[in-house]
Protein backbone atom coordinates (compact mmCIF):
# COMPACT_ATOMS: atom_id res chain seq x y z
CA UNK A 1 0.00 0.00 0.00
CA UNK A 2 1.46 3.39 -0.94
CA UNK A 3 1.25 6.66 0.98
CA UNK A 4 -1.40 7.74 -1.53
CA UNK A 5 -3.51 4.64 -0.93
CA UNK A 6 -3.30 4.35 2.85
CA UNK A 7 -5.76 6.11 5.11
CA UNK A 8 -4.96 9.36 6.85
CA UNK A 9 -4.91 7.75 10.30
CA UNK A 10 -2.06 5.47 9.19
CA UNK A 11 -0.22 8.41 7.68
CA UNK A 12 -0.62 10.39 10.89
CA UNK A 13 0.69 7.52 12.99
CA UNK A 14 3.69 7.01 10.72
CA UNK A 15 4.38 10.71 10.45
CA UNK A 16 4.51 11.18 14.23
CA UNK A 17 6.21 7.93 15.23
CA UNK A 18 9.64 9.40 15.92
CA UNK A 19 8.39 12.21 18.16
CA UNK A 20 6.01 9.82 19.92
CA UNK A 21 8.81 7.41 20.74
CA UNK A 22 11.06 10.21 22.01
CA UNK A 23 8.31 11.29 24.42
CA UNK A 24 7.85 7.72 25.68
CA UNK A 25 11.59 7.43 26.39
CA UNK A 26 11.75 10.52 28.58
CA UNK A 27 13.80 10.29 31.78
CA UNK A 28 10.83 11.27 33.95
CA UNK A 29 8.49 8.62 32.55
CA UNK A 30 11.12 5.91 32.77
CA UNK A 31 11.88 6.79 36.41
CA UNK A 32 8.17 6.90 37.25
CA UNK A 33 7.49 3.49 35.71
CA UNK A 34 10.51 1.98 37.46
CA UNK A 35 9.16 3.12 40.84
CA UNK A 36 12.10 5.43 41.53
CA UNK A 37 9.98 8.52 42.20
CA UNK A 38 7.70 9.39 45.09
CA UNK A 39 3.98 10.05 45.06
CA UNK A 40 4.68 13.77 44.82
CA UNK A 41 6.22 13.26 41.37
CA UNK A 42 3.13 11.43 40.16
CA UNK A 43 0.93 14.17 41.64
CA UNK A 44 3.13 16.67 39.82
CA UNK A 45 2.45 14.92 36.52
CA UNK A 46 -1.30 14.98 37.13
CA UNK A 47 -1.23 18.62 38.20
CA UNK A 48 0.49 19.72 35.00
CA UNK A 49 -1.86 17.50 33.00
CA UNK A 50 -4.87 19.23 34.54
CA UNK A 51 -3.63 22.59 33.26
CA UNK A 52 -3.51 21.56 29.62
CA UNK A 53 -6.58 19.33 29.68
CA UNK A 54 -8.59 22.27 30.99
CA UNK A 55 -7.77 24.25 27.85
CA UNK A 56 -8.10 21.34 25.43
CA UNK A 57 -11.52 20.35 26.75
CA UNK A 58 -12.75 23.95 26.64
CA UNK A 59 -11.71 23.98 22.97
CA UNK A 60 -13.60 20.73 22.46
CA UNK A 61 -16.80 22.39 23.64
CA UNK A 62 -16.25 25.10 21.03
CA UNK A 63 -16.06 22.44 18.28
CA UNK A 64 -18.79 20.11 19.57
CA UNK A 65 -21.34 21.05 16.89
CA UNK A 66 -18.85 21.42 14.05
CA UNK A 67 -19.83 19.22 11.08
CA UNK A 68 -16.23 18.20 10.35
CA UNK A 69 -14.58 17.66 13.74
CA UNK A 70 -17.50 17.61 16.17
CA UNK A 71 -17.40 13.82 16.12
CA UNK A 72 -14.05 13.87 17.92
CA UNK A 73 -15.65 15.52 20.95
CA UNK A 74 -16.52 12.33 22.83
CA UNK A 75 -17.73 12.71 26.41
CA UNK A 76 -16.25 9.38 27.47
CA UNK A 77 -12.77 10.70 26.78
CA UNK A 78 -12.98 13.80 28.97
CA UNK A 79 -10.30 13.76 31.68
CA UNK A 80 -10.59 17.03 33.63
CA UNK A 81 -13.04 15.76 36.27
CA UNK A 82 -11.10 12.52 36.78
CA UNK A 83 -7.89 14.50 37.21
CA UNK A 84 -9.54 16.68 39.84
CA UNK A 85 -10.68 13.64 41.78
CA UNK A 86 -7.19 12.13 41.64
CA UNK A 87 -5.56 15.38 42.74
CA UNK A 88 -7.99 15.70 45.63
CA UNK A 89 -7.04 12.19 46.71
CA UNK A 90 -3.31 12.84 46.37
CA UNK A 91 -3.01 16.42 47.61
CA UNK A 92 -6.24 17.21 49.48
CA UNK A 93 -9.07 19.60 48.79
CA UNK A 94 -6.66 22.52 48.43
CA UNK A 95 -4.76 20.77 45.63
CA UNK A 96 -5.00 23.83 43.38
CA UNK A 97 -2.70 25.67 45.79
CA UNK A 98 -0.02 23.04 45.04
CA UNK A 99 -0.20 23.20 41.24
CA UNK A 100 2.04 25.77 39.59
CA UNK A 101 2.63 25.61 35.83
CA UNK A 102 6.14 24.67 34.82
CA UNK A 103 7.72 26.72 32.04
CA UNK A 104 7.13 23.94 29.49
CA UNK A 105 3.53 23.55 30.63
CA UNK A 106 2.95 27.26 30.14
CA UNK A 107 4.29 26.97 26.58
CA UNK A 108 2.04 23.97 25.97
CA UNK A 109 -1.04 25.73 27.35
CA UNK A 110 -0.25 28.87 25.36
CA UNK A 111 -0.06 26.84 22.15
CA UNK A 112 -3.35 25.11 22.88
CA UNK A 113 -5.04 28.44 23.54
CA UNK A 114 -3.51 29.93 20.40
CA UNK A 115 -4.63 27.32 17.87
CA UNK A 116 -7.20 24.90 19.25
CA UNK A 117 -10.16 27.29 19.35
CA UNK A 118 -9.74 28.54 15.78
CA UNK A 119 -8.03 25.78 13.77
CA UNK A 120 -9.97 22.53 13.59
CA UNK A 121 -6.99 20.53 12.33
CA UNK A 122 -4.81 21.79 15.17
CA UNK A 123 -7.52 20.89 17.67
CA UNK A 124 -7.67 17.34 16.33
CA UNK A 125 -3.85 17.11 16.32
CA UNK A 126 -3.69 17.87 20.03
CA UNK A 127 -6.78 15.78 20.76
CA UNK A 128 -5.16 12.80 19.02
CA UNK A 129 -1.82 13.05 20.81
CA UNK A 130 -3.41 13.34 24.22
CA UNK A 131 -6.36 10.95 24.24
CA UNK A 132 -5.04 8.09 22.15
CA UNK A 133 -1.89 8.24 24.26
CA UNK A 134 -3.95 7.96 27.43
CA UNK A 135 -5.84 5.01 26.01
CA UNK A 136 -2.65 3.12 25.18
CA UNK A 137 0.55 4.15 26.97
CA UNK A 138 -1.44 5.66 29.80
CA UNK A 139 -2.68 2.21 30.73
CA UNK A 140 0.93 1.16 31.38
CA UNK A 141 1.28 4.05 33.84
CA UNK A 142 -2.01 3.08 35.47
CA UNK A 143 -0.85 -0.50 36.09
CA UNK A 144 2.51 0.60 37.41
CA UNK A 145 1.01 3.19 39.77
CA UNK A 146 -1.21 0.48 41.17
CA UNK A 147 1.78 -1.80 41.67
CA UNK A 148 4.12 0.84 43.07
CA UNK A 149 1.74 2.87 45.23
CA UNK A 150 -1.16 0.50 45.77
CA UNK A 151 -3.75 2.74 44.12
CA UNK A 152 -7.03 0.99 43.40
CA UNK A 153 -9.35 3.57 41.88
CA UNK A 154 -8.56 6.80 43.71
CA UNK A 155 -5.32 8.14 42.32
CA UNK A 156 -5.56 6.51 38.89
CA UNK A 157 -9.01 7.61 37.74
CA UNK A 158 -7.30 9.73 35.08
CA UNK A 159 -6.41 6.51 33.25
CA UNK A 160 -9.79 4.80 33.69
CA UNK A 161 -11.98 5.13 30.60
CA UNK A 162 -15.06 3.40 31.93
CA UNK A 163 -17.35 5.27 29.50
CA UNK A 164 -15.46 4.04 26.45
CA UNK A 165 -16.03 0.67 24.82
CA UNK A 166 -13.16 -1.79 24.55
CA UNK A 167 -9.99 0.10 23.56
CA UNK A 168 -9.36 -1.67 20.26
CA UNK A 169 -12.82 -1.04 18.72
CA UNK A 170 -12.71 2.51 20.03
CA UNK A 171 -9.30 3.21 18.49
CA UNK A 172 -10.63 1.78 15.21
CA UNK A 173 -13.58 4.18 15.41
CA UNK A 174 -11.26 7.10 16.13
CA UNK A 175 -9.08 6.22 13.15
CA UNK A 176 -12.17 6.07 10.95
CA UNK A 177 -13.00 9.61 12.07
CA UNK A 178 -9.53 10.71 10.96
CA UNK A 179 -9.87 8.90 7.63
CA UNK A 180 -13.39 10.06 6.83
CA UNK A 181 -13.29 13.72 7.86
CA UNK A 182 -13.56 15.98 4.78
CA UNK A 183 -10.25 17.75 5.34
CA UNK A 184 -9.46 20.69 3.09
CA UNK A 185 -6.37 20.81 0.89
CA UNK A 186 -3.29 21.10 3.07
CA UNK A 187 -5.08 20.33 6.36
CA UNK A 188 -3.72 16.80 6.64
CA UNK A 189 -0.12 17.96 6.29
CA UNK A 190 -0.67 20.77 8.78
CA UNK A 191 -2.33 18.34 11.20
CA UNK A 192 0.67 15.99 11.11
CA UNK A 193 3.01 18.93 11.70
CA UNK A 194 0.95 20.15 14.67
CA UNK A 195 0.77 16.66 16.15
CA UNK A 196 4.56 16.45 16.05
CA UNK A 197 4.71 19.81 17.81
CA UNK A 198 2.27 18.48 20.42
CA UNK A 199 4.56 15.54 21.14
CA UNK A 200 7.53 17.91 21.48
CA UNK A 201 5.61 20.16 23.84
CA UNK A 202 4.59 17.14 25.91
CA UNK A 203 8.18 15.89 26.01
CA UNK A 204 9.33 19.31 27.22
CA UNK A 205 6.92 19.00 30.15
CA UNK A 206 8.55 15.67 31.04
CA UNK A 207 11.96 17.35 30.93
CA UNK A 208 10.78 20.03 33.34
CA UNK A 209 9.21 17.41 35.62
CA UNK A 210 12.49 15.48 35.61
CA UNK A 211 14.36 18.63 36.65
CA UNK A 212 12.08 18.92 39.67
CA UNK A 213 11.66 15.31 40.74
CA UNK A 214 14.52 13.20 39.35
Amino acid sequence: MTAVDEGFAARLRTGTRDEHERAERSTFIEALLEGRLGREAYAGLLGQSHLFYTVLEAAGEAWRDDPVVGGFVIDGLLRKDALERDLTHLLGRDWRDHVTPLAATKSYVDRLAEVCFTDRGAFVAHHYTRYLGDLSGGQVIRRRMREVYGFDEDGVRFYVFDRVAKPKPFRDHYRSLLDDAPWREGEREALVEEANLAFRLNRAVFVDLAAVYC
